[in-house]
């Protein structure tokens, strides 16, 4: 009995009973892969979005505490 070696030509499998399979597909990088790429792409924009805004509102709470300070210096001199 002869093995097969590549998986498009399967011995004792018969004519379309498999799927033809890309160069990409048997590397696991079909259209199921490219989707699961787009979502994480989704989740890393939006945790970089938040972070951002939460450094933006430290950022503009440290300015505004520097200005109080820098009004109660002006105050006393």
């Amino acid at each position: 009995m002869t093995d097969s070696k590549n998986i498009n030509n399967p011995v004792g499998q018969g004519g379309g009973q498999r799927k033809r399979q890309s160069r990409a597909e048997r590397q696991n990088n079909g259209p199921h892969r490219n989707r699961d790429r787009r979502g994480a792409a989704d989740q890393k924009a939006e945790l970089v979005r938040k972070m951002r805004e939460k450094t933006r509102a430290a950022e503009d709470a440290a300015q505004a505490g520097d200005a109080a300070r820098t009004g109660d210096d002006t105050a006393r001199g």
